[in-house]
């Protein structure tokens, strides 16, 4: 509050006067006039002022001066009230960059891949605004078989600039990697697009083209060979797996050998093929001893179709052998 006496009592008796025109014009309701009432006439006697002391009036009431105020401050706080300048964020080092590429580039001449990829990685961070540290990167990737991480490198590349041709170039290499034979041709043809004479690229999009024409015919193929395959498809092979017996001895193969030496000479009851006939038989001798060395004789033994064979055999042996 101002020092000056004379100021506060006129400061006092505008107070009382906007309070006695709330009270005259309803601005208070009824049930609040004998307070406000009150309070003009308790502040009116602390600082000795009369609300009926027409020498203590100014010429604009309370209400106009302090809106005045407000406008003034309202306009003079604009340009305050604006969105800052944003800070100026930290500018490129374009020769630390520069520098680091060129520790990447001479780790790339010694082969050391994973150097090299650390060293592009802080030009990267130094600046981050050149796709040429984007792309040296792929490439190292690229050296040390990683073609996911080189494929991500080109394409961030080429969203720092899409006129950069050699990041196609690195991202066409990766996908062909990967076997992704149409997205590696469609990024050499935009690469190529930007830089018609490169000559890897035209290599790269012929290779990537040929091998999306093979993809239909190799699957073609495929196909053909499950279908022809006989260990799948013939009832013949099934059957002869079934009838397999120790150490691959075919059991109906053997049958049928006897049952077939049993017609001829030499052979016994019932059809059957006499003891001498069967050692002397090259062929018995050799499936008797692949089947020994498999340590398949029980197993054969409890085979049904041997089981019978044998029954009937030694039926034809004790009935003297012989023609009927």
């Amino acid at each position: 509050m101002s020092s000056n006496p004379e100021t506060t009592r006129k400061l006092i008796y505008s107070i009382l006067q906007f309070l006695q025109s709330s009270l005259d014009d309803g601005t208070v309701r009824a049930d609040d006039k004998e307070g406000v009432e009150v309070a003009v006439q308790c502040i009116g006697e602390a600082f000795d002022v009369s609300p009926t002391d027409a020498s203590l009036s100014i010429s604009k009431p309370l209400q106009e001066i302090f809106a005045a105020h407000l406008s003034s401050t309202t306009s003079s706080a604009a340009p305050s009230s604006a969105k800052p300048t944003p800070t100026p964020t930290k500018a490129p080092d374009l020769a630390e960059a520069e520098r680091l590429k060129s520790l990447g580039n001479a780790s790339m001449s010694r082969k050391d891949y994973p150097s090299a990829i650390t060293a592009y990685t802080s030009a990267i961070s130094a600046n981050p605004q050149n796709p040429v540290y984007f792309s040296n990167r792929a490439a190292a990737h690229s050296s040390l078989g990683d073609h996911s991480a080189a494929a991500l490198d080109a394409e961030s590349a080429i969203a720092v600039d899409s006129s950069f041709a050699k990041a196609y170039s690195r991202l066409g290499h990766a996908r062909y990697s990967m076997k992704q034979y149409s997205a590696a041709a469609e990024a050499f043809r935009r690469g190529l697009e930007l830089d018609p004479g490169n000559g890897n690229m035209k290599t790269g999009l012929e290779n990537a083209e040929a091998r999306v024409a093979e993809e239909p015919q190799e699957a073609e193929e495929e196909e053909e060979e499950e279908e022809e395959d006989p260990r799948i498809s013939s009832p013949a092979s099934a059957a002869a797996a079934a009838g397999a017996g120790p150490g691959g001895f075919d059991m109906s193969r053997a049958a049928e050998m006897l049952r077939g030496m049993g017609g001829g000479a030499g052979g016994g009851a019932g059809g059957m093929p006499d003891l001498a006939g069967l050692m002397n038989n090259p062929q018995i001798m050799q499936a008797a001893q692949q089947m020994m060395a498999n340590g398949g004789l029980e197993q054969l033994m409890n085979n049904p179709m041997m089981r019978n064979l044998a029954s009937q055999f030694m039926q034809g042996q004790g009935r003297g052998g012989g023609v009927p």
